[in-house]
């Protein structure tokens, strides 16, 4: 029997040999004690550690270390580390059981850029499925780009799968929806397309499913009504259209998360169970469900910038369970009262921009200390300047059809009279608008029915990889520049350069430094450009340069100085290249600073903050919208230039094919020694330019010129003081000149957020996101307190539409 024991112990794990022992010793007699201390010395040298993991597996988890090029949060692995056993932490898990992987969490650092071009996704999973006992796989921003595989579907044994801040592009296959076991979906912030797959319906277990900040399209599947399972659906910051399917057989629906999309009009169908509601920035109109009263679950409701009509309805602010309510920029109707009740748990609430009259409740105005409240243009009977007056709102209910003409008796007769005429005359003008579009659109339809179609990028290198040109993950941004208004992207013929230069005259000549010279041209068709003439060493043959060109001719967007195209000038005797050209669009009205420093016209408060959002937005595609990202690009304030528009626009970046040594693609940040950062340029290359940035924010605030370090620090040290300070006196370091323009909460979140992205250290200065996201907030906090409607190219109302006209605002 004691051997039969013994072999028993031989087959079991060593972390239950002690408690097989125990039961062990209860058998035996007090003399066999010794015999079966012997045993387990035996046992305990002999057995063999089988909680160790399989040889095959690990050198499988060595072998994800070197597809996904050995980043820093793998750099303890080798092939005498214990990965079952290894201390876990937030960047780095691996859970074991029975000597196989089960579980592997694996994230990178953000923003980190796409592994290289060697990297294959399909090898990546390959390796992946001899891991075949996972249950959890989670591997964020690691740089992983590439379709999914259809191998993934050999991970049959998954219930978390959270591949988030890649750059993984195209649809979900369908081999995702063979995970019978899948609980968790999370794949944010990536690249993929196309319509959300009606075999979603296959995932009968799953609980949460999160695509937020794709580019999926079209309307939602209505097999969405059949997953019973669901508790978190976020499919926010895509371009998803069309009404919902019935959500209301979700009964376990808890977080609904669809903003930032075109969905509508028509509100939802939900269970009453759900505790968040977010769907701002989307086309929903019609009136609030009048059910939405009974959801006693109800946290947070977002549904501002939408198209709603009709009454407000004031029970949403007692809800049991109401925290968060968000209705600004609709056209909600209704008279508030000071009796009204509200929910003691209730933090904020944003009533802006609708079209509410009466009085505000006590119970908003009441503890607003620990509350924010939100109620900037409307009807209010408010003593402050930011709500129209009780007629306004009365009109603006009349024109969209909520209230009836009976009801519209401001003045008597004569009001009701001049309202008609006005109306009369809005909808002749429309009409007739309508028609000459409709003529235009025809007759631009037989034009371009005549026309070959025309490719994003013409007259390609022939050095060009045909892949590169059709590869998804490199023209994904590029997908948008029809919108631009800029020629495609091609190469020039030096005839043509010569030509737009004079010859390249002297009086051409715009400035020459260390990477060539500079000069102005005008092309054939009229068009003014901006050509820089660099001359190449022998050694440097044409095709070390088509990596770069490829990159440069991703660089257009709205808020760069865009790139048209290049030439290449060649040695009559061998055919190596002697110069090279990059042709640029040419921008004319200006830097920044001499829109702001130089006396006589000078940008408006909102315009300064149109321009700002202008620049971040430059420096979040410069960071994220090409393959790979440009850092540290010396930005400065007269590098940042404004065309007819007074849209932004940054002229000077990282190009590789500018660095002396040419010879990565991904930058190191080495060149301009000219920023104020403190501590150098090697390290964080993401948050150098927020550095850079906040540097151009305090001069944009101050209308002063920041030349040397040593103004910085002063300036600085006069933010941080007038930050505390109260309205007036935080105003002693604003320009004169738009001092009275701009309500203290605005000028407020503009200077926090500067001072925060001159921090010394790195890791204490915001995201690109987070600037932006402030910036928006504090353009739309001033368009509220002036109760202007109108909306720049930069308005966080309409953050996507090319400029039409020049910013005026004032």
């Amino acid at each position: 029997m004691l051997v039969q024991k013994a072999g028993i112990l031989l087959r079991t794990p060593k972390k239950n040999i002690v408690l097989q022992l125990l039961v062990l010793f209860r058998a035996m007699s007090p003399g066999s004690y010794i015999t079966c201390l012997l045993t387990l010395f035996v046992v305990l040298v002999l057995v063999p550690n089988t909680h160790e993991l399989q040889l095959s597996q690990a050198w499988s988890l060595l072998g994800i270390q070197r597809l996904v090029n050995y980043p820093s949060v793998l750099s303890n692995w080798s092939t005498n580390t214990d990965f079952c056993n290894a201390d876990p932490n937030p960047y780095l898990t691996v859970v074991c059981y029975e000597e196989s992987v089960t579980q592997l969490h694996i994230r990178g650092s953000e923003n980190s850029p796409p592994l290289p071009r060697s990297f294959s996704i399909d090898s990546f999973f390959t390796t992946l499925s001899r891991l075949p006992n996972l249950t959890v796989l989670s591997l964020t921003s690691l740089g992983l780009w590439g379709p999914l595989p259809a191998k993934i579907s050999r991970l049959s044994s998954l219930e978390i799968v959270n591949m988030s801040s890649n750059y993984l592009y195209g649809t979900i296959i369908q081999q995702v929806f063979s995970l019978n076991n899948l609980q968790t979906l999370i794949l944010d912030h990536n690249m993929f397309s196309g319509r959300v797959p009606d075999a979603i319906s296959k995932l009968h277990l799953l609980a949460v499913l999160s695509l937020r900040n794709n580019t999926f399209s079209g309307p939602l599947p209505k097999s969405f009504s059949v997953l019973e399972s669901l508790r978190v659906l976020v499919l926010s910051s895509n371009s998803l259209s069309g009404d919902l399917p019935d959500l209301s057989r979700l009964t376990n629906l808890q977080v609904l998360n669809l903003e930032n999309n075109y969905l509508g009009p028509n509100f939802p169908r939900l269970g009453r169970k759900v505790a968040s509601i977010m769907l701002s920035k989307n086309m929903f109109g019609g009136g609030l469900p009048a059910n939405l009263s009974s959801y006693y679950l109800l946290e947070q409701l977002d549904v501002s910038f939408n198209r709603f009509v009709g009454p407000f309805l004031p029970s949403l602010l007692s809800l049991p369970s109401i925290r968060y309510l968000n209705i600004a920029g609709n056209r909600f109707t209704g008279m508030l009262f000071q009796n009204m009740t509200c929910n003691d748990d209730l933090m904020f609430v944003d009533l802006s921009s609708n079209l509410l009259s009466g009085k505000l409740p006590t119970c908003l105005t009441s503890d607003s200390k620990n509350k924010v409240v939100l109620y900037s243009s409307n009807c209010l009977k408010i003593k402050d300047h930011s709500q129209h007056p009780s007629s306004f709102c009365q009109t603006q209910a009349l024109a969209v059809g909520i209230l009836p003409h009976k009801e519209m008796r401001v003045s008597g007769g004569r009001t009701a009279m001049v309202v008609g005429a006005a109306t009369g005359i809005v909808v002749s003008v429309f009409l007739l608008g309508l028609a000459v579009f409709s003529v235009l659109r025809k007759i631009n339809i037989k034009r371009a029915m005549k026309k070959p179609p025309r490719r994003i990028v013409e007259h390609a290198s022939n050095g060009y990889p045909p892949k590169l040109l059709a590869d998804a993950r490199y023209i994904y941004q590029t997908m948008k520049l029809g919108a631009l208004g800029i020629p495609s992207y091609r190469s020039f013929s030096l005839e043509e350069l010569e030509a737009a230069t004079n010859n390249f005259e002297t009086s051409s000549l715009m400035g020459e430094g260390s990477h060539g010279q500079l000069y102005r041209g005008e092309l054939k068709d009229g068009s003014l450009v901006a050509i820089r003439c660099l001359k190449l060493k022998k050694s440097q043959n044409s095709q070390n340069f088509n990596h770069h060109i490829e990159l440069i001719s991703k660089l257009r967007y709205h808020h760069l100085v865009s790139a048209l195209g290049h030439c290449f000038e060649y040695h009559p005797d061998d055919s190596s290249v002697s110069r090279l050209f990059l042709i640029f669009e040419y921008v004319t009205n200006g830097t920044l600073r001499s829109n702001i420093s130089v006396e006589g016209h000078k940008l408006t408060w909102i315009q300064r903050i149109s321009t700002a959002i202008g620049v971040v937005k430059g420096i979040q595609f410069l960071h994220g919208g090409i393959i790979p990202g440009l850092f540290a690009n010396d930005l400065k304030i007269t590098n940042i230039l404004l065309d007819q528009n007074l849209t932004a626009k940054i002229s000077s970046y990282n190009l590789p094919v500018l660095a002396e040594n040419m010879k990565a693609m991904v930058l190191a940040g080495s060149s301009s020694s000219g920023s104020n950062e403190p501590g150098g340029r090697t390290k964080h290359l993401d948050t150098i330019d927020i550095y850079d940035f906040g540097v151009i924010l305090l001069e944009i605030v101050s209308g002063r010129p920041i030349i040397s370090t040593n103004e910085l620090a002063i300036m600085k040290d006069e933010l941080q003081e007038n930050i505390v300070a109260d309205g007036t006196a935080r105003r002693s370091i604003v320009d004169p000149i738009i001092s009275r323009q701009c309500c203290d909460e605005s000028l407020k979140v503009v200077m926090e957020i500067c001072l925060r992205c001159l921090s010394e250290e790195p890791t204490q200065r915001p995201s690109v996101e987070d600037v932006l996201w402030n910036l928006k907030f504090a353009a739309q906090v001033q368009e509220s307190w002036r109760g202007d409607s109108q909306s720049s190219e930069e308005s966080p109302l309409s953050p996507s539409q090319p400029p039409q006209s020049p910013i005026i605002l004032n």
